[in-house]
């Protein structure tokens, strides 16, 4: 249920496991495609085909998740890093960033990618954010990001697209 997660902090004696085929059936929730987007397919193919239960380190060596920390410093390492995001970055930024990154994992060239990166850099060029950061880098001062998400609908396509049969 974590791999959709943009990022993924683990315990130290936190412990994983797709073992699905242990019990006859297959990966849920979006694992086949998420797994190896996230893993790569060597090493998600054999987290599936073994089925086995493996430690934080192995997640982390795996790149399951991005880092470890001893257990009573899980929430607390959680919360700063989402402080750290919403304090020093612009919340539209980083929504359209995670749009792109998210999409061009499918993408057949890296025209795609920059046909649409050319766009969202025009478009949040032209936004309130883009001159308070360059203002707050000038000024050596923490930036005041203030712009919505809302202001900058139709910059990429929407992604994902849902199937009609899935609406």
């Amino acid at each position: 249920m974590t791999l959709p997660a943009d990022v993924r902090i683990a315990a130290e004696s936190a412990r994983f496991g797709f073992v699905f085929a242990r019990r006859g059936i297959v990966p849920e929730a979006a694992s086949s495609w998420f797994l190896p987007r996230v893993v790569g397919i060597s090493q998600a193919m054999e987290w599936v085909a073994t089925g086995r239960v493996f430690g934080a380190q192995e997640a982390r060596d795996g790149g399951l998740v991005s880092r470890l920390v001893p257990d009573a410093e899980l929430l607390p390492a959680a919360y700063a890093l989402a402080q750290e995001i919403a304090e020093n970055t612009s919340a539209v930024s980083v929504a359209v960033s995670r749009k792109l990154l998210w999409s061009m994992l499918g993408a057949n060239t890296p025209w795609e990618a920059h046909r649409l990166d050319t766009r969202a850099i025009y478009e949040l060029g032209q936004g309130t954010d883009t001159a308070e950061g360059v203002r707050s880098f000038l000024e050596k001062r923490p930036p005041k990001f203030t712009a919505r998400i809302d202001d900058f609908t139709g910059i990429l396509p929407e992604w994902p697209q849902r199937p009609e049969d899935m609406a």
